[in-house]
């Protein structure tokens, strides 16, 4: 097997290209000239008899990642791999609303920045793919966490666009503690008097703080919460929310914004592509007996695999653990 041995921050920060888009129409009608796409790519582009690229496989990270969120596939892009490097061209793009790519702090808009939604940032990726690649059909997306919503959305509203989706550590929809856990974050953001002043205020900053730090419990198992002694605690999650202090308080609200009303389960039905669903025991946001498995039974064609990961939510990174599950999945694809 080739290892692939390499720093990947380094790797990253090398890779890392932007592209304007001339502009972007939002769903409420909005449009903004001028838009900015972060985005990387590594493999190897194939082409068909009209010259078009035929072999990509868009990845789509979670709330405020970014491009770089990619390199969970990395360990598994060696040749022969599930994602080898010379069958297949990966694209990674900073989705709408993620800083680096349009977002309120980018634009400098903040809380003027036009509201999206999934679909939005659908659309947003669609077109991207299209004006710099000319690319309109896919031969996979792979979505982790709210990029599953992006991956699963996509299928549902065109059903031919890609191959297959692979949803990771994520869901169908946005409910019960999941759908709390935002409406808190909203709520801590919302009622600071400062936040409609467009202006990143001190306070504005505590609050920042806070909305981070409400859902730092989410992130590990519970199993691996527990045994962390409650002086390393206290330690980590003033870390956790000084970490936050990085992103800017307008992205984080519009990012929450647009989960909340993310439900697709009516319309899972419409789903044409092969999908792998992704679950992970201990995921405190997505608990697989209530998504990854209901999402298996609802979605006709879609296969099932289901880890442990003391990691929980972000045991997505471990996906050497079902290296041989994902190779036999994605022989079909090659």
């Amino acid at each position: 097997m080739e290892i692939i041995i390499m720093d990947l921050d380094d790797y990253f920060i090398s890779k890392r290209e932007e592209y304007i888009m001339d502009s972007f129409k939002f769903q409420s009608g909005d449009v903004l000239n001028n838009v900015s796409v972060e985005y990387m790519t590594f493999g190897t582009p194939k082409y068909d008899d009209n010259g078009c690229i035929n072999n990509a496989i868009v990845y789509c990270h979670g709330s405020l990642g970014n491009y770089a969120s990619v390199s969970k596939l990395c360990p598994l892009s060696y040749t022969g791999g599930p994602f080898d490097k010379n069958e297949f061209f990966i694209i990674s793009l900073s989705e709408l609303g993620a800083p680096g790519s349009c977002s309120p702090s980018t634009t400098n808009l903040n809380n003027s920045f036009p509201k999206y939604s999934i679909e939005d940032m659908v659309n947003f990726q669609n077109k991207f793919l299209k004006d710099k690649f000319g690319i309109t059909h896919v031969r996979g997306i792979i979505g982790n966490s709210m990029g599953g919503f992006v991956a699963l959305t996509c299928a549902v509203l065109y059903p031919d666009y890609a191959d297959f989706i692979i949803s990771g550590a994520s869901g169908y929809k946005v409910a019960g503690r999941n759908y709390i856990l935002s409406k808190l974050v909203d709520e801590i953001i919302s009622t600071d008097g400062d936040y409609d002043s467009g202006k990143n205020t001190s306070s504005l900053v505590r609050t920042l703080r806070l909305a981070t730090q409400a859902v730092y419990s989410f992130g590990i198992s519970k199993e691996a919460l527990h045994k962390i002694p409650n002086s390393q605690l206290d330690v980590e999650f003033d870390e956790f929310g000084d970490e936050g202090l990085l992103d800017s308080i307008f992205d984080v609200k519009y990012c929450n914004d647009a989960t909340l009303d993310y439900d697709i389960e009516k319309d899972l039905n419409k789903i044409r592509s092969k999908v792998l669903i992704i679950g992970i025991n201990q995921d405190q946001y997505f608990p697989p007996n209530l998504d990854a498995i209901p999402m298996h039974n609802l979605i006709e064609d879609s296969e099932l695999i289901i880890y442990d990961s003391n990691l929980g939510h972000i045991g997505f990174r471990e996906l050497e653990t079902i290296e041989e599950e994902l190779s036999e999945f994605m022989k079909n694809f090659r």
